[in-house]
């Protein structure tokens, strides 16, 4: 049986009271990053890690993602994405590292409400950190189809996928 999902769903920096013991997405490596490592990583400010939570129970994460800075080397970004990226020799991006939907509500849009947070939080920190692109590697081909059809661009013969700032830029404007 599917839960009823309160329309005032929020996303928001991982805290201690979150419950993350209880996470199971189905994927065994995003649960165990999840419930061992992610508290660690904001500790540490290794990685942003983003939840998503029904204020009706706060404490119960449907959902999660992380953001950090990264960089991607210029020969690696399909040709289609080089008009809208600078010809260094390494690009400044932001990488989406992990996205995941808790089992049972998976297949009913959180994973792409949970993009569409991490798209605009990574537009919105470009400026200040400088960041030309958001990346992603996607778990697996089933992932890499999700992204794609978010507007990601894949790079040949990999799992990692780009959307470059100016394209975000434009998506934001619409």
């Amino acid at each position: 049986m599917t839960e009823v999902i309160s329309p005032d769903l929020k996303i928001e920096p991982l805290g201690s009271h979150h419950h993350r013991t209880g996470f199971a997405c189905g994927v065994e490596s995003l649960d165990r990053y999840f419930k061992t490592q992610a508290n660690q990583d904001v500790k540490r400010k290794i990685n942003g890690v983003f939840v998503l939570v029904d204020p009706c129970e706060p404490a119960k994460v449907l959902g999660y993602y992380t953001l950090c800075a990264t960089a991607l080397a210029q020969g690696d970004i399909p040709v289609a994405a080089r008009k809208h990226v600078p010809r260094y020799p390494w690009v400044s991006a932001t990488l989406v590292g992990r996205l995941a939907v808790v089992g049972h509500q998976q297949r009913q849009g959180l994973g792409a409400l949970l993009l569409a947070d991490a798209v605009k939080r990574a537009y919105a920190s470009a400026s200040s950190i400088g960041s030309s692109m958001l990346i992603v590697d996607a778990i697996n081909e089933q992932a890499a189809a999700f992204y794609q059809a978010n507007g990601f661009v894949r790079l040949p013969d990999s799992l990692r996928l780009i959307l470059p700032m100016q394209v975000i830029a434009k998506l934001v404007a619409s």
